[in-house]
């Protein structure tokens, strides 16, 4: 979905597909018709932007197939999608029964989060509209914080610059320019935008920047205006929700304790690494507490528990409502949708429910849809 701000330029709305398990090629042409190209049916538009999660294996056989390459753009065009943007923070296994800190693995400190991050903007510079000159990618933070060493930082910045140098070289030769953006997240190197604009503040910004997640703000208790002014080029935002509870509500959370994913946990005065630790007595219980689970951005919980919504709000008014957008894509990125407890809701209708509540709030800043 493409919206037109009024000083003229382009924004891109789209959900990511990380919400969808699949590893490989067969299940992504199955969730891009199984499922994309139905919410695109339920909204009643032209075109629906996919960010899309191409998992390492399948992005090597892209690269490796060219047929395979023309294959998927083909599939994206005959089904009304198009792409813009893909997230490239998970490397793959993302749906595997137990995730949790195995999705900040390789980091930047591995080669192979190079290799990876350059197949992406490889095969992102080929699916762009051919009216498209740009496209986005998000990435991880640098790592998690637990085993960072000074050696992993020296080796993570090189290969930051190397991917930076990569990407300029793909914009001379494909006139596409794709760019990366680190997309600060609780418990990992880069846990803010403070943190984000001190370790990758001298880094090329033609090329490099951030990813604004609304949800990892709020638990941060960041103020929105003061996350979109970190002086970095902010590469794209995606719009989700934090789960929030209320002084002495927090019982209320034990149904969102799974196992799949890492819930990270933050208080005023504290902070845990997973939703289990928080309800076993590691934050205090007289303050909120808000909860790393990215909750569906236009549905509330069941009381006492709310979401960040309003919080998402602030963020996209901060971002859009000035005189000139600070960002040109925004990803809708709920994908806990699989692990949400109490909820029958189908998913085709839930995720064109979000888009819905964003293209509206889109719309309340001045954005108007093309």
């Amino acid at each position: 979905m493409r919206f037109r701000h009024p000083d003229g330029s382009t924004v891109h709305l789209a959900y990511c597909t990380n919400v969808h398990p699949a590893e490989d090629l067969p299940g992504i042409h199955a969730q891009l018709t199984g499922f994309a190209a139905r919410v695109r049916d339920v909204l009643g538009v032209d075109r629906l932007g996919i960010g899309l999660w191409l998992p390492h294996g399948a992005a090597r056989t892209l690269l490796a197939d060219g047929a395979e390459l023309l294959r998927l753009r083909a599939a994206l065009d005959r089904l009304g999608l198009e792409v813009v943007t893909l997230n490239g923070f998970p490397y793959r296994g993302f749906h595997d029964e137990v995730v949790k800190y195995r999705v900040y693995y390789p980091d930047w400190s591995s080669p192979e989060r190079v290799r990876y991050t350059l197949d992406l903007a490889e095969i992102l510079a080929r699916l762009l509209p051919d009216d498209v000159a740009e496209g986005t990618i998000s990435t991880l933070p640098l790592a998690w914080r637990t085993e960072w060493t000074a050696d992993s930082a020296t080796t993570a910045m090189a290969n930051v610059h190397a991917v930076a140098e990569g990407l300029r070289a793909l914009a001379g030769r494909t006139g596409k320019l794709i760019r990366l953006g680190f997309e600060p997240e609780p418990g990992c190197i880069v846990e803010t935008t403070p943190q984000a604009t001190r370790l990758l503040g001298d880094v090329d910004r033609d090329h490099l920047g951030v990813c604004l997640d609304a949800c990892h703000l709020a638990m941060g208790f960041e103020a929105a205006r003061d996350a979109v002014n970190l002086g970095l080029p902010i590469v794209k935002v995606q719009a989700s929700c934090a789960l929030e509870a209320p002084p002495g509500g927090q019982a209320a959370l034990a149904p969102f304790d799974e196992r799949r994913f890492l819930h990270q946990t933050r208080a005023p005065s504290g902070a845990v690494d997973d939703l289990e630790a928080a309800l076993a007595g590691g934050l205090p219980r007289e303050e909120r507490w808000r909860v790393h689970f990215h909750m569906p951005l236009h549905a509330a919980p069941p009381p006492p528990l709310t979401t960040t919504a309003p919080y998402l709000r602030e963020l996209l008014h901060a971002l859009f409502g000035g005189g000139s957008p600070l960002t040109r894509h925004v990803e809708v990125e709920t994908y806990t949708w699989n692990v949400l407890p109490g909820t029958s809701v189908d998913l085709v209708e839930g995720i064109a429910a979000e888009l819905d509540w964003t293209r509206r709030e889109l719309n309340t800043v001045g954005l108007k849809e093309l």
